[in-house]
């Protein structure tokens, strides 16, 4: 069992957390750090390619398994009409480079960590992009939160353009529930306008962290004997980039993207051994384990 090492009132209900990549991928270097070029240009004309994991999140916690993501599904590289627009195809080869084997779906990654994939309660989906909600096929029973402006997003015209593939999402079966965040007295929380308790017992809390999508949201992880872990899913692809306002290639909303890095960085400086993870830095798995040294990884 692990115990905080912060002053907050211990949380007990958090027995480990753990982190596997669905494959990897590759995304340009002006995509990762910016470019005063237009995306189609650098798109369609950039050879610099940078490595990337597919991260999920696995958060042991007595009251249920949670996964935050659940990354790519195989049938992206297997199935040449995954993506059924002509366009979305072209594009999507030349903005990234997907590499994912049958063995390396979510399933099949639980069970390398003795894990049982219809052992899992719930999962957080931090935006609705095709690399991190592939995986839900695979936890059917579980309860799938996405923040309600993320949600609204699949009503809007073409939400393929921006990666959100309705066929992929709209499973039939599939147990979502869009979630609204609450105002909360808590001074640590309270800058992100709100927030959303997973468990009850605010261990997992669901923070709006909105300009990579309108609806991004990520999750402080606090518990017993470990430095509080914040999961930013894409807010910002590096640790660095985001403490000091690099913004990336591709963006939904400047203004937002940056003030959801601001409030990031206060919590950061309220709490200075907060560990910040995010879903494609290829730092996370190292940073994970050495704030959680119970941790088995792949």
């Amino acid at each position: 069992m692990l115990q905080a090492k912060t002053s907050a009132e211990p949380r007990r209900g958090i027995e480990n957390v753990r982190v596997f990549s669905t494959g990897s991928g590759q995304q340009h270097k002006e995509h990762r750090f910016g470019s005063r070029a237009p995306k189609m240009w650098w798109a369609l004309t950039s050879r610099s390619w940078i490595e990337l994991p597919i991260n999920v999140f696995v958060i042991e916690h007595r009251d249920g398994l949670v996964l935050f993501d659940t990354g790519l599904d195989p049938a992206i590289v297997s199935d040449p009409n995954y993506v059924d627009s002509a366009i979305g195809r072209f594009f999507m080869r030349r903005v990234f480079r997907l590499s994912i084997g049958p063995d390396d779906t979510v399933a099949r990654n639980l069970d390398r960590l003795n894990l049982r994939a219809e052992d899992v309660s719930t999962v957080v989906i931090s935006h609705l992009h095709f690399d991190h909600i592939g995986g839900i096929a695979d936890v059917p029973q579980a309860e799938l939160l996405v923040s309600r402006d993320e949600w609204q997003q699949l009503s809007e015209p073409h939400p393929d353009r921006d990666y959100f593939f309705r066929d992929h999402i709209l499973l039939p079966g599939a147990k979502w529930r869009p979630i609204d965040f609450t105002a909360t007295k808590d001074p640590l929380l309270a800058p992100f306008g709100g927030c959303y308790d997973v468990m009850g017992d605010g261990t997992l809390m669901l923070l709006p962290t909105p300009g990579h999508t309108v609806g991004s949201l990520s999750m402080l992880i606090r518990a017993d004997d470990c430095p509080p872990l914040l999961l930013i899913g894409d807010l910002s692809y590096a640790v660095e980039l985001l403490m000091r306002d690099q913004l990336p290639g591709v963006y939904a909303d400047k203004s937002e993207l940056l003030a959801s890095f601001a409030k990031v960085r206060h919590l950061k400086a309220q709490l200075p051994d907060l560990v910040i993870l995010g879903s494609h830095d290829p730092a996370a798995t190292d940073l994970l384990q050495d704030a959680v040294g119970t941790l088995e990884h792949q």
